[in-house]
């Protein structure tokens, strides 16, 4: 999402610089895990102060610092900070909300020692500690989160979380993600029989495919599902998925999604976590395809308000809902277009974008 910001917005005129540090580039020296534990734990360490102060901005737009910068550095910001939340690691260890197959708030809630205790970071007491620590003083405390004018969140879903934690909805505006326009596929006409459904994603565990597979209908008139995506659940998806009406086909080409997503009935989202916005959300409206979303995360409720497909539970009859689908979803290709456009396009960002850095460079 970064590299498609500063695409659109240097598309659009803008003079756009991006201020990196990159696990890769520095995990080679063997002193990295103590230093970024350090810089979690505490908020001090590398700043981009100086290179900030030398391209001279009129808005910084902070996406992650975790774990290679510091937080305290932004108390030295001159100009107005913006910030977008992509996850909810200022109050959760792992960033998910999401722990032993559920959604999990307990230290959002208060029990802030809870990453620590149920090893919630790479499985591990150790690397959980420092994020633990961070998040002692809650995310209203957060360095980042208390000195930005405008926090950014996916969705009105992660708005009215953090909230919730007791960070101020008045610091907030809700805008999505977006699909640039080089990637995006294009409208064409539909198809005039959509055939089957596709899973793009992660295999694992918060992304409940795994689940999906083991209750997908048998037998020959159970209609196809078509899995696309690797990750730790694979094996074990490719093993429940024996003997029934559903095609694992592991990491394949952007085009080849493309391809799917163009003849398929649905997507679906299984997710078990609230996620923060699939961009497989919008690619799926760009193609004109509408979505199946399984509650509670919030794509089921975009696809329930926005008309751009449905949401259900793991409490009704599948084989049902998925027959009531393929009746009707068919004629919603041309209204999730419509939506793509209006709100998901680089047309779109581009004009949310200005008008913020607009009202903020005109406040400071």
């Amino acid at each position: 999402m970064v590299e498609s910001e500063l695409a659109a917005l240097g598309r659009a005129g803008h003079t756009v610089e991006l201020f990196a540090a990159r696990t890769d580039d520095l995990e080679a020296d063997r002193l990295y895990p103590v230093k970024a534990a350090v810089r979690v734990a505490t908020g001090l360490g590398a700043s981009p102060l100086p290179a900030i102060r030398r391209f001279g901005p009129d808005v910084v737009h902070v996406h992650n610092l975790f774990p290679n910068f510091g937080r305290r550095w932004v108390e030295g910001l001159e100009q107005p900070l913006v910030a977008t939340l992509h996850n909810y690691r200022p109050m959760c260890v792992n960033g998910l909300l999401f722990r032993d197959g559920h959604v999990c708030t307990l230290c959002p809630d208060g029990a802030r020692w809870s990453g620590l205790r149920h090893k919630c970071y790479r499985d591990s007491r150790v690397a959980s500690l420092p994020l633990t620590v961070a998040n002692l003083p809650g995310p209203a405390a957060d360095p980042l989160l208390a000195r930005a004018d405008r926090l950014i969140l996916l969705s009105e879903l992660a708005a009215d979380v953090y909230a919730t934690a007791g960070v101020p909805r008045r610091t907030m505006t809700v805008w999505p993600n977006f699909l640039r326009s080089d990637l995006d596929p294009g409208a064409e006409r539909a198809p005039a029989r959509p055939d089957g459904f596709l899973y793009v994603g992660r295999l694992s565990p918060e992304k409940a495919i795994l689940r999906l597979v083991r209750a997908w209908p048998g037998g020959g008139e159970a209609p196809i599902l078509r899995v696309v995506g690797e990750g730790p659940d694979e094996a074990a998806v490719r093993s429940a998925a024996e003997g029934k009406r559903i095609e694992v086909l592991g990491a394949v080409s952007r085009s080849h999604v493309i391809g799917l997503m163009r003849t398929s009935t649905a997507l679906v989202v299984p997710s078990a976590w609230y996620e923060a916005f699939p961009l497989v959300y919008a690619e799926a409206l760009a193609a004109g395809l509408p979505v199946l979303a399984w509650e509670p995360n919030v794509v089921a409720r975009w696809a329930d308000a926005d008309g751009t497909g449905a949401k259900t539970t793991w409490h009704v009859d599948l084989a049902a809902t998925l027959a009531e689908v393929e009746a009707a979803f068919p004629s919603l290709r041309a209204r999730c277009r419509a939506i793509f456009e209006e709100r998901y396009s680089e047309r779109a960002y581009v004009q949310r974008a200005e008008e913020l850095y607009a009202a903020l460079t005109r406040r400071a």
